[in-house]
């Protein structure tokens, strides 16, 4: 691929791979927040956002070998190696050992498990939205381990670390970008 892959492009392998209702949510609200990342960053929104958009493409089919059948559907697509080793990057420590090195590899480490907790912290509110989500709320869903006990907040929190960024900040960061992308992810109200 001699040019970078369109949005449009990502949504059609991602749906090819992905039929989850949650599942696709998801990939759209780590969309949105990287491309907020993007745009607050001065960096490629179209590039932070598409690999934002299919970084889980693999998981639905291969759930138990996360990110080991990633590469080849992406490099299938003629993908570019720098996205393919972004969405590698993801899944560091946990089912790769490629560490996040770029801002937007970092990034996406970061976000991906907290748009979770934001999601779960937003359904609970009596607006079930994100759009009067504050990030008190969400600071205080992190403390109960037991509130959306599948979010890994060490993999939040050394994201954070790696970025260095507040907590709080990047809470807020996700909000954000979640809020672009809420009618979409079912968080609108």
């Amino acid at each position: 691929m001699d040019t970078k892959p369109t949005r449009e492009e990502a949504w059609q392998i991602l749906t090819e791979h992905v039929k989850s209702e949650n599942l696709l949510r998801h990939a759209l609200a780590v969309e949105g927040v990287m491309r907020h990342m993007a745009r607050k960053r001065g960096a490629d929104e179209e590039e932070w956002g598409v690999i934002g958009l299919v970084h889980d493409v693999d998981y639905e089919e291969h759930p138990e070998e996360h990110l080991q059948h990633a590469p080849a559907i992406l490099r299938a697509h003629g993908w570019p190696e720098p996205y393919i080793r972004a969405v590698l990057a993801h899944g560091w420590g946990l089912c790769t050992d490629v560490e996040p090195v770029t801002d937007l590899e970092k990034t996406l480490y970061a976000v991906d498990e907290l748009t979770g907790l934001v999601a779960a912290a937003a359904l609970v509110r009596p607006s079930r939205s994100v759009m009067d989500l504050p990030v008190k709320s969400v600071r205080k869903k992190w403390k109960d381990k037991a509130f959306a006990a599948g979010v890994d907040r060490s993999v939040i929190q050394r994201g954070a670390e790696m970025l260095g960024v507040e907590l709080a900040d990047l809470i807020a960061d996700t909000i954000e970008g979640m809020r672009s992308v809420a009618d979409r992810i079912g968080l609108g109200g």
